[in-house]
């Protein structure tokens, strides 16, 4: 029996996507998350086996995810999944990199490699044109994004100097020209998931005070008309919310 795949549904993701740039709504960022939680661990596994770092590459993932949310192009006409697997294992191959961790390659991703390759060459002459990733899945009977990890893990394989041009037609353009750059305010994006997991302990009027002071930058006085209680009372209830964070993000 063919295993569930972890591929979210793009019509509903784009959507989301699309509702977030143009909002900045939360609540979409965060069914986007959750629709990719599964594939990130999945991703994750892949490059950790299950070792003491695998927590910080599922945290990576989601920080690739988040990035990939905010960079997507719809009018480029590609599928927002096809732009996000590569995202993810970039950032977590840029996390690794810091690290100077090795990445294990799976047995089943070099043969998977393999057959790429041959499908490739084998669609080329038959399509007379280069066949689009979904076109190789389809043909090999696998999930397309197997099919990108299986591409993106077999560029490990092969250096190349950054000063290589990227093929014959493309008029002097080199790969240091593609090299993806880390996502700005990793950092603040990071800590952020590590409070969104904390909020649990704080109250509904903890939580609705820092709603409106962080996240609608309202003054304490403001806040303190619209939830009903004093400017003075505001100040208390937010610094003691604060340290509530703090004490469960640092144990």
């Amino acid at each position: 029996m063919r295993k569930q795949s972890t591929n979210p549904k793009s019509e509903e993701v784009e959507r989301l996507v699309q509702n977030f740039q143009k909002t900045g709504s939360t609540h979409a960022e965060r069914e986007i998350i959750e629709k990719y939680e599964k594939l990130i661990h999945s991703i994750a596994w892949k490059y950790s086996k299950g070792n003491d770092y695998h927590e910080d590459i599922i945290q990576v993932g989601r920080i690739g995810l988040l990035g990939a949310i905010r960079r997507f192009d719809q009018t480029v006409g590609k599928r927002f999944h096809t732009f996000a697997i590569p995202t993810i294992i970039g950032e977590i191959k840029h996390f690794l990199r810091d690290k100077t961790w090795s990445v294990h390659v799976p047995r089943s991703a070099k043969e998977l490699g393999i057959k790429i390759i041959k499908t490739e060459e084998e669609l080329t002459n038959t399509l007379q044109r280069k066949p689009e990733i979904h076109e190789i899945a389809n043909h090999l009977h696998v999930d397309i994004t197997e099919v990108l990890q299986a591409m993106e893990l077999g560029q490990a394989y092969y250096t190349k100097s950054i000063d290589t041009p990227i093929d014959p037609d493309s008029e002097g353009k080199t790969l240091l020209e593609t090299v993806g750059k880390r996502e700005s305010n990793y950092e603040k994006v990071l800590k952020r998931l590590d409070v969104k997991k904390a909020l649990h302990v704080l109250s509904a009027r903890e939580k609705r005070i820092l709603y409106y002071t962080y996240i609608k930058e309202k003054s304490q006085r403001e806040t303190g008309e619209i939830v009903g209680v004093s400017q003075m009372h505001v100040s208390r209830i937010q610094r003691g919310a604060i340290k509530k964070l703090r004490q469960a993000v640092l144990g």
